[in-house]
């Protein structure tokens, strides 16, 4: 029996739009659509007995086809993203003068599916062509 390794970087969120999509291009002309997207969680906590929760920000990444719909989503729709994580590194400028650059990292989720929930029809969708 081959000895097989599998591997899977495939991320799916449900949450809201904090902004209205924002549309960028590249130095080769080419257009993205970047989505700020926000999930909860909530719990109970054990010793107070209060409800509590935490708000994520996700920074998402559309390309091709699905950017141009991506483009068109406003400041809290509810939407579900699929795609993988994605990490980059990028140098800061400095603030002042006499302050060196600064590395820096971003993890963002590259997009292979956008969908708009809408309670009242029929969700909207662009899917990446496999």
């Amino acid at each position: 029996m081959e000895n097989r390794k599998m591997y899977s970087n495939r991320v799916m969120i449900t949450g809201f739009l904090g902004r209205d999509a924002e549309t960028h291009t590249t130095r080769n002309d080419s257009s993205f659509t970047t989505l700020s997207v926000a999930t909860k969680r909530s719990w109970k906590n054990r010793e107070t007995g209060d409800y509590e929760s935490q708000t994520t920000w996700h920074r998402c990444v559309v390309f091709g086809p699905q950017a141009t719909f991506a483009a068109t989503l406003l400041k809290g729709a509810h939407v579900q993203i699929e795609g993988e994580l994605r990490t980059r590194e990028y140098t800061e400028k400095p603030a002042g003068k006499k302050s060196p650059p600064v590395k820096k990292t971003a993890t963002e989720i590259r997009v292979y599916r956008v969908i708009k929930l809408d309670r009242s029809g029929k969700p909207d969708s662009v899917e990446a062509a496999a």
